[in-house]
């Protein structure tokens, strides 16, 4: 089969490796792996140089502060991704994110680097990020077929986290070595790559229907179909209720200090081992190709990540800490992905911006509140005892949604059958 096979001409293949003979699927997640390796550099060098500089988990923290401020733009990104170009919304979103970081880059060579550019453009790349988030996911399913886009999904975590792999320990080598100069160049030069790549997507990214004309209509529409969807808001609170009390991965410099007294080195092997679970937690989404229950491996996944994080929390060992760690992502991987493949199976394609906006909305508002309450948190009592607190709600958390949200552990895929011909003609009416 061809490079170039539309995914309308696919037969019913559903092995993994099937979505690698779609040459656009293959440019968009090479676009999507240069953003997760900037992103993540990025990340790493700004907090590790803030943290370094100021002595603050608080400070840490209040980088979620920017981010969360900059949160309504995530709901018209989706609305935008829904009504214009996706591919040119892509192109100039990580065209501005290129830009910033080539700010950073500039002054920091000219050693006028300060805390509040760090904050400066946190705020604008995640307009920008927010502005174009929706448009990535909303294109996959005009790169693989539907039969496929459960692989699709996972394949896209499971490349982007193997490049996250390798960011730590990039950063880890080029911030002790050559200092946060070289290392903000080498992330601003992977950036322009993720910039340019969506123009040499071969298929429309022309969304149907809809119109730009008119945000507020289009926002109405998309929150009436997530509000009345049987599934999503469930999903959603479960994410939020977790995280905002759990967030860890931007503060694994301030870990690395508190529990284990280690600095750029041990805040690179933290970032690689949740890397490395996750990557392994999305291997086992391969393996559950053919369990029907996908809102059971959900609920199990988060119940799991929860207990997690009473260990996190109490272990003092580096070694332990890393196998740790690696589990939180497996966990997290798994859950995010599923939450995120169940969104684009039961959501029609004009919806496709807005809904991946809405997930986008409520993952992003829970690791921004998330990053100030442990930020804050580890400040006043520690960072081992703030994880022992996020535990004990997450586990809180998820016994509720459990039980008040039953269509979620009710929640059936069949591969087999990927229209959803043998679902219940209700399920047809409300989007499943």
């Amino acid at each position: 089969m061809p490079a170039s096979q539309s995914p309308q001409q696919a037969g019913p293949s559903y092995k993994p490796w099937a979505i690698f003979r779609y040459g656009d699927f293959n440019i968009l997640l090479a676009g999507g792996v240069a953003m997760a390796v900037s992103s993540s550099l990025t990340t790493l060098i700004s907090g590790q140089w803030l943290y370094e500089k100021t002595g603050s988990p608080a400070q840490l923290g209040l980088l979620g502060a920017v981010h969360l401020i900059q949160m309504p733009a995530a709901l018209y990104g989706g609305a935008l991704a829904d009504s214009v170009d996706r591919k040119k919304l892509m192109t100039a979103t990580q065209g501005v994110a290129f830009a910033v970081l080539l700010a950073l880059t500039v002054l920091a060579m000219l050693d006028r680097l300060a805390p509040w550019h760090i904050f400066a453009a946190t705020a604008v790349s995640s307009i920008a990020g927010l502005l174009g988030g929706s448009a990535r996911p909303a294109m996959l399913p005009r790169v693989v077929p539907r039969a496929l886009l459960i692989n699709g999904v996972t394949t896209q975590n499971v490349t982007f986290q193997i490049a996250a792999v390798g960011a730590p320990f990039i950063f880890w080598q080029m911030f002790e070595t050559f200092g946060v100069a070289t290392s903000l160049a080498a992330s601003t030069v992977i950036a322009l790559g993720a910039a340019v790549a969506p123009s040499m997507i071969r298929a429309s990214g022309q969304a149907d229907g809809g119109s730009a004309r008119a945000p507020i209509r289009a926002l109405k529409e998309g929150y009436g179909f997530v509000m009345g969807h049987q599934l999503l808001p469930g999903l959603f609170l479960l994410d939020i209720g977790v995280t905002v009390v759990s967030f860890y991965r931007m503060l694994f410099p301030v870990f690395a200090d508190h529990l284990y007294g280690l600095g750029a080195s041990g805040t690179g092997l933290l970032g690689s081992a949740n890397s490395i679970g996750a990557i392994l937690g999305s291997s086992v989404v391969f393996l559950t190709d053919r369990f029907a229950r996908k809102g059971m491996l959900v609920l199990a996944a988060t119940l799991a990540y929860a207990f997690l994080l009473f260990a996190f929390g109490l272990n003092k060992v580096f070694v332990l800490g890393l196998v740790i760690v690696a589990s939180l992502g497996a966990m997290d991987s798994i859950g995010q992905t599923m939450r995120q493949a169940v969104a684009q199976l039961t959501t029609p394609d004009k919806l496709l911006g807005r809904a991946s906006s809405a997930h986008s909305f409520s993952a992003m508002a829970a690791n921004n509140l998330g990053q100030i309450e442990v930020g804050v948190l580890s400040a006043a009592i520690g960072a081992g005892a703030a994880m022992v607190f996020g535990g004990a709600i997450s586990v809180a958390v998820v016994l509720t949604i459990w039980w008040l949200a039953p269509g979620i552990r009710r929640y059936r895929y069949d591969v087999s059958d990927p229209f959803g011909r043998s679902q219940p003609r209700r399920n047809e009416r409300n989007g499943l």
